[in-house]
Formats: C-alpha cells, structure tokens, sequence
C-alpha cells in the first residue's frame, strides 16, 4: 500500500476526521488507497500547536486530553495512524479561490501559500492500534509485514 508521512500533530489531524486535505509543495498523479505514517520527530514547534486553536480544541472534541507539552505519549510517532483515498490533487490557489469548502480550521491545518498543492483525502479511517512502521519521503510502499497488518487491521474493524 501506498504511504505518505506527516509530522505530527497533522498525521492524527488527518486520522481523527479534522483534516481533509494534505498541502504539499510537490503533485503527484497517484489516486488510490493511502495510509497515513505519523513521522518518528515531532519538533518542539509543532508540539507548541496543540497550545493554541484550533489544533487544541479539534483534539479535545475527539476526546483527547491534552496535558503538559512534554507528555505527548498519546499521540503515535514512527506508525501508520489512520488509512484513506487520496481522491484528487488541486492547486492551493484554487482550493483557496473556489468553493472547495475549506473551513478556517482547515486553512489554518495547512499551508495553503502559492506554487503549493491540495490533497483531498476521502474515506478516512482511524486504525484502532497504531501500526509501528519506518517512514520516508515522498510517496512510498510499505513492506510485507506493514501491509498484513494493515489489512489485518481493517478486517477487523468489519
């Protein structure tokens, strides 16, 4: 299967249903079934988001608790959170200029500057159990064992 790795707090952004699109500096023609890997750093500049709205209470709504910064243990690193389909790539400008339904929380997920690119991201689904799994750049595969557990994963989910 294929996967793509955000830092966090996004990658759960993504798994808990807040964040619909993936801003990219890069397109790709791939459409498909995607997992989502939580990146192994989370630098202490995204920690400080889940400070401040609307990281904060987009994750309280799902019901987290968010305690001292320096505790992150709920949030996974180095694993596959959540898989979806990646349905369509778009232009940032026209996400922004169009009526693609961008909420000002969705704006502030992502960034949307110019020359950049909107990844709709369909169907998403939570995995119960993060799956452990070593992350890359750009689009990549998971391995043998990373795609049975997933597919052992959402069975179970039936």
């Amino acid at each position: 299967m294929k996967a793509l790795t955000l830092t966090q707090p996004w990658a759960n952004l993504v798994a808990i249903g807040a964040k619909h699109y993936e801003t990219r500096s890069w397109n790709t023609n791939y459409r498909g079934p995607l997992a989502i890997h939580a990146a192994l750093k989370f630098p202490m500049a995204a920690r400080w988001l889940l400070a401040s709205d609307p990281f904060r209470s987009e994750f309280i709504k799902a019901g987290y608790h968010i305690g001292p910064l320096k505790n992150l243990s709920w949030l996974p690193l180095g694993a596959i959170v959540a898989t979806c389909k990646l349905a369509d790539t778009v232009q940032t400008w026209e996400a922004i200029q169009i009526d693609f339904g961008l909420s000002d929380e969705e704006i502030k997920f992502g960034d949307y500057s110019p020359g950049r690119w909107a990844w709709r991201l369909d169907n998403v689904k939570k995995l119960p159990e993060p799956i452990p799994a070593k992350g890359m750049l750009g689009l990549w595969e998971t391995d043998a064992q990373v795609s049975a557990a997933l597919l052992n994963s959402l069975w179970k989910e039936r």
